[in-house]
């Protein structure tokens, strides 16, 4: 079984390993299993889904991220199985190597990169969701307003890795972020918000045990909408706590859905993220579900 492991050297806390420490380590569990292989550092942004893309011309079985959801994003975006087209991709592994790690630990994969190796080459490979949010596809979770906002501070600091720089930015500018007006159209009803926060959730969690949609499943054909209303600085900080122990859906102004497809509108341009990686979008958004549309080894 040809494996090609995809590794992003600048992804996560330093702890985590230098780029050629984790090369050497991808290749020598590949040998010690007995597999045929290849692994590849990124040298850039957007390079991890080139080369995954090149695993899958070449015919590769199973391609493996090594990295945070950002480079999980890059790559399995390569492998998203073609319904009408009728292609088969290879199945996705990951390897958690990044600062938040939302699908990898909802998928409880290991953190140790040798038993991750390992169970994805063991393990059979299971169908879980995408989203789409603006034709940007997700795996984990997309979102407009706030939590873009911090996704767009984060990525533009040299030093990005790890928690720290989240908490900064999430807790500076949930005392001074002003709520914007939403108009949300899902199935034919059309329904007015003032929100902080439009997530769109296909897992349960950004990262780092946040659950923003404790509910969620990653294979149930659903996207959950959540939807976190302004309750001023110390209304909204009293939430923060109910985001870790899984029980954010049960705090005032914070409304939960589950949607297949919806639009989005707002009177200007709305920022938003996919898997945590921001994007400049318009003032209109649709947002649909993909089933079963990616096979991941987990």
């Amino acid at each position: 079984m040809p494996a090609f492991i995809i590794i992003n050297p600048m992804s996560g806390p330093a702890r985590r390993g230098r780029g050629s420490e984790r090369l050497e380590l991808a290749r020598r569990e590949l040998e010690r299993l007995g597999v045929e292989g290849e692994a590849r550092l990124t040298e850039r942004s957007g390079h991890a889904h080139e080369l995954a893309l090149e695993a899958v011309a070449a015919g590769f079985e199973l391609v493996m991220a090594w990295g945070g959801d950002g480079t999980v994003n890059e790559v399995a975006r390569a492998l998203v199985q073609d319904a009408e087209g009728g292609l088969r991709t290879p199945d996705l592994g990951i390897i958690p190597g990044g600062s938040g790690n939302g699908l990898a630990r909802d998928l409880k994969i290991p953190f140790n990169p040798a038993l991750a190796i390992e169970r994805a080459i063991r393990l059979p490979a299971r169908s879980i969701d995408a989203g789409e949010l603006g034709e940007h596809v997700f795996f984990n979770v997309a979102g407009i307003g706030l939590d873009a906002h911090v996704a767009a501070l984060v990525s533009t600091r040299v030093n990005h890795r790890g928690l720290l720089p989240y908490i900064k930015a999430s807790l500076g500018d949930l005392l001074r972020y002003p709520p914007t007006d939403y108009t949300i159209e899902i199935d034919g009803r059309s329904e007015q918000t003032r929100a902080l926060v439009i997530a769109l959730a296909n897992s349960r969690q950004y990262g780092f045990g946040a659950q923003i949609a404790p509910d969620a499943r990653l294979d149930d054909g659903l996207l959950d909408l959540i939807a976190i209303e302004d309750r001023k600085a110390i209304g909204n900080m009293v939430r923060v706590p109910s985001l870790f122990v899984g029980r954010l859906d049960r705090r005032a102004g914070v409304h939960a859905t589950q949607i297949r497809e919806l639009t989005i509108r707002s009177t200007g341009a709305m920022l938003f993220h996919v898997d945590g990686e921001p994007v400049q979008g318009v003032d209109t958004l649709t947002a649909r579900v993909r089933p079963l549309a990616l096979r991941v080894r987990a």
